[in-house]
């Protein structure tokens, strides 16, 4: 049997590609604080990026290193929400698929804490 949305091609499947996207973009707002947080802070810190960063690889840097946190709260949320969908049954394989996609998060987020701590402390000497 195959897949009746894997048959779009061309402009149709960029729209409906892009639709599902948004659409996940609007669900992870909605339903995650972790995610709501951190759109704020790339609001807030993207501006800050430009002029912290002396040049475009520094702004890039600061900027991607954001990017890559919201990328990752993205699949952890995602990993939640499939995990929960299977079985709200407590099991050890649950478990620990959610901890590691928490740990993710925390490497990606340690990840962005070096990029603006090292571009702040060399802004600051």
């Amino acid at each position: 049997m195959s897949n009746p949305h894997k048959g779009r091609t061309g402009l149709d499947r960029i729209k409906h590609a892009a639709g599902y996207s948004l659409a996940g973009l609007k669900a992870a707002y909605s339903g995650e604080s972790a995610f709501r947080q951190e759109v704020w802070l790339m609001v807030i810190a993207t501006p800050l990026a430009f002029w912290l960063g002396s040049d475009w690889v520094q702004v890039a840097l600061l900027i991607g290193s954001l990017m890559i946190l919201l990328i990752v709260e993205l699949l952890n949320s995602a990993i939640e929400a499939a995990i929960d969908r299977v079985s709200l049954e407590l099991h050890d394989l649950s478990k620990r698929s959610k901890d590691i996609a928490s740990a993710a998060v925390l490497l990606s987020l340690l990840l962005a804490v070096g990029v603006w701590g090292a571009a702040v402390w060399q802004h600051l000497r």
